[in-house]
């Protein structure tokens, strides 16, 4: 079996053995990158699909391993899921100081402010009773009972309250009325009979 140098006519053994030596170190450099990117591809993505297609790009003779590299996630896996504890620890500390962050620049605000004052913008809407924060799914103040505008329904109106008063009203005044003439009819009764003498029965003057 010829070298491969020995297409170019070279024919020493030591030059063989030096480019042996050299392409023995580039097949190891390239298996030693597959393994790597496959190892560095499951610190960084989640997706095990993605993983699979990284290694398979890997097995394109460097080439594969340098996209890899221009296109991998930032970040790893265990350093996101440490910055999401430190995010949540810092949350829980803010809430029980009394404080969380705005909404708009992060910065740690009291739960009681109307504007931030960092970035000067609007975080809650105050109340027109007693002027205090409200938070957007109130429907009442819970300080004085003020209902907020716009989210408090309307309430409904009874439609028997007019006709249950108006008839109960009625019944008064015929009552009243009642009792206004009875006085007046006894008095002209007892004046009837005082005034008519009483006649004997014909039945009895005929007799």
């Amino acid at each position: 079996m010829h070298p491969p140098i020995a297409v170019f006519g070279i024919h020493n053994s030591t030059v063989t053995l030096v480019v042996d030596l050299v392409i023995l170190f580039l097949v190891v450099i390239w298996l030693a990158l597959i393994y790597w990117t496959y190892a560095d591809a499951r610190r960084r993505i989640d997706d095990p699909m993605l993983v699979g297609c990284a290694t398979a790009a890997s097995l394109f003779p460097y080439v594969g391993s340098i996209i890899y590299m221009i296109v991998r996630p930032p970040e790893y896996l265990d350093d996101v899921a440490d910055r999401e504890l430190s995010i949540r620890a810092s949350e829980a500390q803010l809430t029980q100081s009394g404080q969380e962050p705005c909404p708009h620049c992060e910065r740690p605000v009291q739960s009681d402010f109307l504007r931030c004052p960092h970035c000067l913008r609007k975080l809650r809407e105050a109340c027109g009773g007693c002027g205090k924060p409200l938070n957007s799914d109130w429907r009442i103040c819970p300080y004085c009972e003020t209902e907020v505008p716009g989210v408090t329904p309307p309430r409904r109106r009874r439609r028997r309250e007019g006709p249950a008063q108006g008839g109960g009203q009625a019944p008064q005044a015929g009552q009243g009325g009642q009792q206004g003439a009875t006085p007046t009819n006894r008095q002209g009764g007892n004046r009837g009979s005082q005034g008519s003498p009483e006649r004997p029965a014909q039945g009895a003057s005929v007799r």
